[in-house]
């Protein structure tokens, strides 16, 4: 029953580019100075955000105590019910805590970004070489008393371009070709399920999984990486036309930038 009232991310079949950054031209390190770096992660471990995040364990803790009596006698659909009610609290509480301190972030990274020239600032994570980390500077901005202003100016225009991934997923050729690939796996898992359960050797299980595998590896192959292959040459195409070095997942951005998943998402029709 607890697990019905877990906080978490669903597991997704995420129709992938296969790596988390498109390369455009080839690129020297003196042709990015204007791209900026930070660690989130670093700006998670101040104290404000740390406070943030146990408020919100502690909520979500009374919270679920609340709702694990409720739904011990509730039929299935009221458990269904009184889950996504708790989904729906949670987000409110998450909300309402981090709300403010991602704006008070969003500002303070906007504004060293401004003194800096950058054109956009990427999550440190994706960086190997290159760039200029500016998680110092927000930290110590952050840290001081008083909010942050706000830049007066805009970002110039960037040569790093970003797509929506959730967006382009639910364009109407890539989401027929990940359903379909949804309910083969469903099928196939169904079926390698009642062949294990009926197994008698070690022997017959290993052939069993091997042929799974192999199952769902030639469907992708044959269903999924042409969409794969389609919707990296659209990236490519795009970002070339519009001058861009290189184009990162949205997720990946943390301020600034050029959005092209439009152009992507219209290519794809």
């Amino acid at each position: 029953m607890n697990t019905l009232f877990t906080r978490g991310r669903a597991a997704a079949l995420a129709f992938a580019l296969g790596a988390a950054l498109v390369a455009v031209p080839a690129i020297g390190a003196t042709d990015v100075t204007d791209i900026g770096s930070l660690d989130q992660a670093a700006l998670a471990a101040l104290p404000s955000f740390q406070i943030a995040n146990k408020q919100l364990n502690d909520y979500g803790n009374n919270l679920r105590k609340q709702y694990v009596g409720r739904a011990q006698h509730a039929s299935q659909s009221d458990q269904q019910r009184l889950a996504a009610e708790f989904q729906s609290k949670m987000a409110d509480k998450q909300r309402q805590l981090f709300g403010p301190l991602f704006n008070k972030a969003q500002v303070a990274i906007a504004s060293v970004a401004s003194s800096k020239n950058l054109s956009v600032v990427v999550d440190k994570r994706i960086v190997v070489f290159g760039g200029q980390d500016i998680t110092g500077s927000v930290r110590d901005l952050l840290s001081s008393v008083g909010d942050p202003v706000p830049p007066v100016s805009t970002p110039p225009p960037s040569k790093v371009g970003y797509v929506d991934q959730a967006a382009i997923d639910l364009t109407p050729k890539v989401k027929a070709a990940t359903d379909e690939f949804v309910k083969f796996k469903n099928d196939q898992d169904k079926a390698a399920a009642e062949k294990l359960k009926a197994a008698k050797t070690d022997a017959e299980r290993d052939a069993i999984l091997k042929d799974y595998r192999k199952t769902l590896d030639d469907k992708q192959n044959q269903s999924l990486k042409p969409m794969v292959d389609s919707t990296r040459s659209a990236i490519s195409d795009i970002a070339k036309g519009k001058g861009l070095i290189l184009v990162v997942d949205k997720g990946n951005i943390v301020f600034g930038g050029m959005d092209i998943t439009k152009d992507v998402t219209e290519k794809l029709k």
